[in-house]
This record gives C-alpha cells, sequence and structure tokens, in this order.
C-alpha cells in the first residue's frame, strides 16, 4: 500500500474521529469510541510485517497516518502513537534477526494494543523486582500509560538488585489482565486529555524469567535506547505535526474575512514561515529513521533527538502564531484552535526533554560519553 493510501485511510476515517474529540476533550474521558475504530480496521496491526500476519506498512507511511489523524483528533492520534512506536522498534529488532517475533505474531493474531510506560521509566525505570522461583514479583506505579483504558499489553520495566551485578534494569511484557494489576483513572491534564494516560499500579505481579526481553545496568545509556530514539521519535511527532498544520488551516480560513487588514497579512505570512520550519524538521526526522535501514550510531541518534526538540518547539511556535492570526475568536473553544493550543504544549515533555537532549548531545559531541 502506498502512502498516498494510507493518508487516504486516515482522511476516511478523521470525520468520525473528529465527532467524538471535543466531548472527551470538554470531559476528559478516553477517546474509546475512536480507538475502537481503530481496531476494527485492523490498524493496531498495520506495522508488523505481512508474513507474520500484519499489514506490512511501512515506518514513513504509519508517520504520515498519525499526522493526518492529528487533523481530526490529537488524542487519538498520540494514543495509536504510542502504541505504534512499540510494535515499531520490535519491527526493527526482528529484521536484525533480535528477539521481536513471538511479540508480533501475537500483536497480529489478537489485535493486541500495546501500551508504554517508557515516558516515565526512560534511563532510571521505576518499580521493583523481587526474586522468586520461577521469576519475579513486581511492584510498581507507571505514569503515562496512554491507551491504558484499551491496553492488552504493557511493554514496561523494573528496577532489580543484583546481588552479584548491582543495581539493573529488566524489560518485559505485562498483561492488564494479569493479577495484582489495576488501571487507575488520574488523567485530567491541561491537554491531550482524551489520550486515558492514566497511572497503572502493580502489586506483587508475577514475571516468568521467560519473559525478560532485555536486562540493563540501571542509569547508563543502552544501545537500545539509540533505537528508540531513531525510531519512536517521528512516530510521536507526526502527532503534533498534524496538530500544527490543522492549527494553520483553521486560523488561515478565519483570518480571510479579515484579508484586507495589513496586520493579518503579516501575521498569515509569519504563520506560513513557521509552518514551514514544522514540515522541514519533521521530514528531518522521518527521513533520520530510514524505514528501519539504519545501523545504530550516535550520529544519528543526536539527529533524532535534536530534530524531537527543535520540532516540538517549532509546532508550539506555530500553533501560538495561528492563536494570533485567528484574532479573538481563536479564543473560543468552538473555533478549535484553543484546544490544539493545549494539545501541543504537551510535545516537549516526551523524551528527550529539551534540557536534557541538550546535554546528551553535547556531552556526546564533546566525547563525554552518553546519557539521557
Amino acid at each position: 500500500m502506498t502512502t498516498e493510501a494510507w493518508i487516504e485511510r486516515a482522511h476516511k476515517l478523521g470525520p468520525e474521529l473528529s465527532e467524538y474529540a471535543a466531548r472527551h476533550d470538554e470531559d476528559g474521558t478516553f477517546v474509546m469510541e475512536s480507538c475502537e475504530a481503530l481496531k476494527a480496521e485492523g490498524y493496531y496491526r498495520a506495522l508488523v510485517p505481512q508474513e507474520l500476519g500484519g499489514l506490512g506498512a511501512g515506518l514513513s507511511e504509519i508517520c504520515e497516518f498519525i499526522r493526518t489523524l492529528a487533523h481530526y483528533c490529537p488524542a487519538t492520534a498520540l494514543t495509536y502513537s504510542m502504541h505504534s512506536h512499540l510494535v515499531a522498534t520490535t519491527v526493527w529488532k526482528y529484521r536484525q534477526g533480535q528477539p521481536g517475533e513471538a511479540l508480533l505474531r501475537r500483536v497480529a493474531e489478537h489485535n493486541l494494543v500495546l501500551v508504554s510506560t517508557g515516558a516515565g521509566d526512560w534511563l532510571e525505570s521505576g518499580g521493583e523486582l523481587t526474586r522468586v522461583d520461577g521469576g519475579y514479583r513486581f511492584t510498581a506505579r507507571k505514569g503515562f500509560c496512554s491507551g491504558s483504558p484499551i491496553g492488552d499489553l504493557m511493554i514496561t520495566s523494573g528496577r532489580y538488585e543484583d546481588p552479584e551485578k548491582g543495581s539493573r534494569v529488566l524489560h518485559f511484557p505485562l498483561a492488564f489482565s494479569a493479577e495484582g494489576v489495576t488501571r487507575g483513572n488520574d488523567w485530567n491534564t491541561h491537554g491531550m486529555r482524551g489520550t486515558g494516560s492514566h497511572t497503572t499500579s502493580i502489586d506483587g505481579a508475577f514475571i516468568p524469567e521467560g519473559s525478560i526481553d532485555m536486562e540493563r545496568p540501571r542509569g547508563p545509556w543502552h544501545p537500545a535506547f539509540d533505537v528508540i530514539s531513531t525510531v519512536a521519535f517521528p512516530i510521536i511527532m507526526s502527532v503534533y505535526t498534524g496538530v500544527a498544520e490543522r492549527a494553520c488551516e483553521l486560523a488561515i480560513a478565519s483570518a480571510k474575512g479579515r484579508r484586507e487588514d495589513p496586520d493579518v497579512q503579516y501575521l498569515v505570512g509569519e504563520l506560513l514561515n513557521e509552518r514551514t520550519i514544522v514540515q522541514s524538521l519533521y521530514r528531518t526526522i522521518v527521513d533520520n529513521a530510514a524505514d528501519y535501514a539504519f545501523a545504530v550510531d550516535a550520529e544519528r541518534t543526536r539527529t533524532a533527538a535534536q530534530a524531537k526538540t527543535t520540532l516540538a518547539d517549532a509546532c508550539v511556535r506555530t500553533v501560538t502564531k495561528a492563536m494570533e492570526a485567528g484574532g479573538g475568536g481563536a479564543f473560543f473553544r468552538k473555533r478549535g484552535i484553543e484546544q490544539l493550543m493545549r494539545d501541543v504544549r504537551a510535545a516537549p515533555y516526551h523524551p528527550l526533554q529539551p534540557k536534557r537532549q541538550q546535554r546528551f548531545c553535547g556531552r556526546s559531541v564533546l566525547g563525554l560519553g552518553d546519557t539521557g
């Protein structure tokens, strides 16, 4: 399927998503109907290779799909991106001959929805693992679990104090249906209110030894994060690119009624320049992932991290300018730009956050070692 076909699919689904978007933003409730619509179409297995039962979409194709969905419902687009970046990272591993096939087949066969806890975990991770016969007992509170109301499988991690190796982080999947797992209901936020990014509580859940996907030292940078940064950042930032573009559309439509005003002409010109910056940075971050055809290297990781920060800033500036160009009417919720202004402000909060990214890239270039 072509990129254009994926964009067309998003436009076909979009009007249904937009029907629910404002209500869920107003209520702060999860965009369940929209995510169920995506699931009914099989889009949660879109990135899984065809030979494993998926739709075989490319990474850049899904970025365009998500970017387009964000024009209709940013919360749905962001929730879907969180699932998608987990699948995409696993696809890269699978293509490198690393473990991942089993998870991809499960996603395809059962149309599973994956939920990430990476934003709150990153290098340090949270929660404690205790050794027991056959595995571990896990206790934790995991925040920012986007899509948790519809999630099937959490892709998470926890700390383990190894008596010989010291402080470690173990990575593993955990079913929401597992004993000891409780979905929270605490997502009441400024923006992206429909993502259902509730805190999930885990009280002594059993983690079998065989389910551990990766073990690493706690704290230092690990090569796995080079892959995550390169693959995940463009997928997540596709959302905010779409948000910025939609804000431009709404602002320009509003400004046409005041087109003879020189100030309005100037504001729209500024807005178009900001949109050009957004779209250029978006292309940079997507092209950097090369549709999985890359080897891990520091320069590629820095490009992903730098593009993520500068693109997030550009998206915020663009929607801010759209509010200005839209005039006083943009301040009213019914116009739509106001919600986009709140939603786009979530962009800098995704790892790596600006100061951490700047320090990370600075240390890397100066030969001081990577740290996230």
